[in-house]
């Protein structure tokens, strides 16, 4: 039978967050229910909550940094058992039969990857996230949490862990190398670390000093102020590979230049236009500029298999479910060098 949710979440682009329900599907054989202990909260809820990017569907519990145990499991499914320790990220369902999804890439899906909120599922109805007591997801989307990390901890491992990690490991970041973080929010705060346990040199790129004690404290070796004209001369052609974890729309021409020839910068926290790009800039030292979403599911496995190897884990604090409008309105008003995390359990 169906199950009712109890969550938190918005009826319409300017509803203000507060608890509702939502009805989740009978198990079907490939279905796995998750009784979900933690949620974090990203910037990306905001975007969807507002309709920021005119692709939501409402009424809307949002989140997608799930983590929980295993609760039941349908028929067909052999790779989990009630009781065990999992994970959900960005996606919940794809075709499983296109290039994309036989290449671990469901992403990509060729008909669509289906986001675990806010958007038509393949079961006629809306997805519905984490900010919520459970959920349920096809097998193939549920990743195991390792022991070594704490379920607090492992939650934003599930999009801010994969969005970083994908591309760090994408460009062959290695030991030795120098990469710069743009930004010291939660993305940025992962980037650091991830990059800092694969061998390289790191560097926070801010518009102050003022997030300096958070990067040096999560592994960056220097903070360069970008309205420092001098400094950022100093550091032309220093970096092997950037990552731009900034969330809004902003000319990345003052960065390239930063770019060793054959660098890349990495756009990973905006989807909206980026103006002021010089072909020059890029031209002459072999330079791009590049996109990336987030990782298939067995490169987040990967990911949380190595922050567990490597003891990366996300600054955090916890928080209940009626402090989640406060959290929102602190993430809205600018960057955070941590990650907000729902205890769903204890809300």
């Amino acid at each position: 039978m169906p199950t009712t949710a109890n969550g938190w979440g918005v009826e319409s682009p300017t509803d203000a967050i507060h608890q509702i329900t939502c009805e989740r599907r009978d198990l079907k054989p490939e279905d796995v229910r998750i009784t979900i202990s933690h949620c974090g909260i990203c910037h990306s809820d905001l975007h969807f909550a507002h309709d920021d990017w005119g692709m939501s569907h409402y009424p809307m519990i949002p989140g997608h940094e799930i983590v929980g145990v295993v609760e039941e499991v349908g028929s067909a499914v052999s790779s989990f058992a009630k009781g065990d320790r999992v994970a959900v990220g960005c996606m919940v369902d794809s075709c499983q039969n296109c290039e994309f999804c036989d290449g671990g890439e469901e992403q990509f899906c060729v008909e669509g990857s289906t986001f675990t909120y806010g958007v038509p599922d393949r079961h006629g109805g809306i997805s519905q996230g984490g900010y919520s007591d459970h959920i349920v997801v096809r097998q193939e989307f549920v990743c195991r949490v390792p022991d070594a990390l704490d379920m607090a901890h492992a939650a934003p491992l599930l999009c801010a862990g994969i969005t970083t990690y994908s591309p760090l490991k994408r460009w062959g970041v290695k030991e030795g190398q120098k990469v710069a973080v743009i930004g010291m929010g939660g993305l940025g705060n992962m980037a650091v670390k991830l990059a800092k346990a694969l061998g390289a040199e790191v560097t926070v790129i801010s518009r102050s000093n003022d997030k300096e004690a958070a990067a040096k404290a999560a592994g960056a070796s220097e903070l360069l102020v970008s309205t420092d004209e001098e400094a950022m001369g100093a550091a032309a052609g220093r970096f092997h590979l950037i990552l731009d974890t900034i969330p809004v729309g902003h000319s990345v021409d003052s960065y390239t230049p930063l770019l060793r020839p054959y660098g890349t910068l990495v756009l990973v926290g905006a989807p909206e236009p980026i103006p002021e790009v010089s072909g020059g800039t890029l031209i002459f030292g072999n330079r791009a500029v590049a996109g990336t979403m987030i990782g298939g599911v067995n490169e987040t496995q990967e990911m949380l298999d190595f922050c567990a190897e490597h003891g990366v884990t996300p600054d955090i604090e916890v928080i209940k479910g009626s402090e989640i409008a406060k959290a929102w309105d602190t993430l809205a008003a600018g960057d955070m060098p941590h990650r907000y995390v729902i205890d769903i359990a204890s809300s």
